[in-house]
């Protein structure tokens, strides 16, 4: 049987367990995670007594409650001790007749019967660094050796929040809007006060070039920005980012590239030689979530 509970009706303790030892365990479905992305704003599907959970972020768009994964998120869907596609079924089956979908994304070991969209992400897993840069492409690895003169004016340190604030909001690609932008922020600013997230910065003759933010937990270090100076690109300062985080924790944590869908940075990825690891979604046009909360009120103003 599966039941939704409101934020204060959740057994805090029950879902973490259930999590951490689910055979999905992603990072983005922890509670500090979601208190931090959603501002709070999230309910739970719960299957029996927490065998299996199943959190739900929504907004509220002129007073509905609509679902709609939060900036950052990037996976959410079942989880349980092991994936089980009938299950997951039954809470798909669940989400989408108790609630209004904009967007949903599951995670990488959720799978259906039913014909979901996909999207892409890239995943290393724990091993020994030299194995893992041994699969780097040829190109990643031309770009991972400096020139000497580049190199002798190079440094890379860990950086505080309000160092890289400016640097980020100069450099910040793929927002739509300036209040886009200061919720970027404002995440990356609770996640850094949360002790989560952690600025790389690559300085080039004492100036930074190059920034990555990265979420990191006891298993996962997980890309969740990179901001560059678009004069210093030859650098590669980026690449030089990210190989050394790898280097430094490879052994332990998965290293997660959070996908994109622009072909520019699906080829830098691919560069480190991750494995392919698709996700399915729930994505509606804002035609169809008006033509589905139609319905949806004429079904109730029918009971």
């Amino acid at each position: 049987m599966i039941r939704r509970l409101k934020y204060n009706e959740i057994d805090f303790e029950k879902y973490t367990k259930c999590l951490e030892n689910s055979e999905q365990r992603k990072y983005s479905a922890t509670k500090d995670f979601l208190d931090i992305t959603s501002n709070k704003q999230w309910e739970l599907l719960v299957y029996k007594d927490y065998e299996a959970v199943m959190p739900v972020p929504y907004v509220y768009k002129f007073g509905i409650k609509i679902v709609h994964n939060p900036m950052l998120c990037q996976q959410l869907g079942v989880f349980s001790k092991q994936d089980s596609v009938g299950l997951n079924e039954d809470f798909l089956s669940f989400l989408e007749k108790k609630y209004l979908i904009r967007i949903y994304p599951f995670n990488d070991f959720n799978q259906f019967y039913s014909g979901l969209k996909k999207k892409k992400n890239y995943i290393i897993y724990p091993d020994i660094y030299e194995k893992v840069y041994a699969k780097y492409s040829p190109k990643r690895k031309r770009k991972l050796r400096s020139e000497p003169e580049i190199l002798k004016n190079s440094e890379i340190k860990e950086i505080n929040f309000s160092d890289a604030e400016n640097f980020i909001k100069s450099n910040f690609l793929g927002a739509n809007k300036e209040q886009d932008v200061s919720r970027f922020i404002d995440i990356f600013k609770k996640f850094y006060n949360s002790g989560y997230v952690i600025f790389s910065a690559y300085f080039y003759k004492d100036k930074i070039v190059n920034i990555i933010a990265v979420y990191s937990d006891k298993k996962v270090n997980a890309l969740l920005g990179t901001f560059n100076d678009k004069n210093y690109v030859k650098i590669s300062g980026a690449s030089i980012l990210i190989d050394n985080i790898i280097k430094q924790n490879i052994e332990k944590k998965v290293f997660d590239f959070e996908g994109s869908e622009l072909p520019n940075v699906e080829e830098f990825f691919r560069g480190f030689r991750p494995e392919l690891k698709p996700f399915y979604i729930i994505e509606s046009s804002k035609k169809d979530l008006v033509k589905r909360f139609l319905s949806m009120k004429y079904l109730f103003s029918k009971q």
